[in-house]
């Protein structure tokens, strides 16, 4: 494998990424019809990078086999179409490495894989916890810096020492700590990616100098956050900033509960798949029901 790191237009991940929910069928095992239709909808709209298997697709109630069996079908849809950054994390490094050492046989361009949770490691035990993971799986490797999930951040400092070794290419930053980022934007090497987390703080981390962005909200409007990153990356701002305000108030609705529980419900209101979850996850309150069904309508998509 070439990864050349000193080049910066080199990026190996950049634009829109979805970070895919994966629909269940009435029995809850996973409905590969709507799961090939929904990436469809998603490349025929813009999107440029395909992440199955992680957070938003409810990656912690799956089998390892179940994992593997959306990953191989994200790849044999995308067809070349997009790339495939596949979600491969946990808080057992040896069991990581062995998944993502599988996942390779897949087909993938790269792998996404969260920081530890629950065992919160030190500074110094995330950077053996991915060093370890990038000496002995041959690929692109992404960062997924997600505290609020993790219970543990990875800093800056920690960030720009892993990004000396070759082939961890990237961070998908969801601190929500604008300074933090901005610490890396300062100092990451050349051809190091740094990709939002937030889709709220997409455009103005792109304004920043940021890379692109790994969307929830581009499981509903692929097109919408497309023209959006697009412009961003563009320098076109004024566009950017309307399509940014017009898609605010959705951004915030899919995380009116724990996601993807609002993102899969919107995607029942818009036909596009049946809102099923897998324990402990439960389908929307009623109460929110209302107000995601009126910020879909007035971002256009009911």
């Amino acid at each position: 494998m070439t990864i050349d790191k000193n080049n910066p237009n080199n990026l190996h991940f950049h634009g829109l990424g979805v970070a895919l929910v994966t629909p269940f069928s009435e029995d809850l095992s996973i409905d590969i019809q709507s799961f090939r239709k929904h990436i469809e909808f998603q490349i025929e709209n813009g999107v440029q990078l395909l992440i199955p298997a992680g957070t938003t697709g409810e990656s912690v109630t799956m089998s390892t086999e179940e994992q593997f069996l959306v990953i191989r079908e994200t790849v044999r849809a995308a067809d070349g179409r997009a790339k495939i950054l596949a979600g491969v994390g946990g808080n057992n490094t040896a069991e990581v490495v062995t998944r993502a050492q599988a996942v390779l046989e897949l087909g993938i361009d790269g792998i996404l894989s969260s920081s530890p949770a629950y065992n919160k490691p030190t500074q110094e035990g995330l950077v053996e916890h991915y060093r370890t993971l990038a000496g002995q799986v041959d690929c692109p490797i992404v960062i997924y810096n997600v505290p609020g999930r993790t219970s543990s951040n990875v800093l800056p400092e920690t960030v720009l020492k892993l990004a000396k070794t070759k082939n961890i290419v990237g961070v998908k930053e969801s601190s929500a700590d604008f300074d933090q980022v901005m610490s890396l934007l300062r100092d990451r090497p050349p051809g190091f990616s740094i990709l939002s987390g937030e889709d709220n703080l997409t455009f103005p981390l792109i304004v920043a100098g940021a890379d692109g962005v790994i969307s929830v909200v581009a499981n509903e409007a692929p097109r919408l956050m497309s023209d959006m990153v697009g412009a961003s990356l563009a320098g076109e701002y004024d566009k950017a900033r309307d399509l940014h305000y017009h898609l605010l108030p959705l951004m915030r609705a899919n995380f009116l509960e724990t996601n993807p529980i609002p993102v899969k419900a919107a995607l029942e209101m818009m036909g596009r798949m049946k809102a099923r979850y897998r324990l402990p996850l439960v389908p929307l309150s009623p109460k929110f029901v209302p107000e995601l069904q009126e910020t879909l309508r007035q971002v256009g998509l009911i």
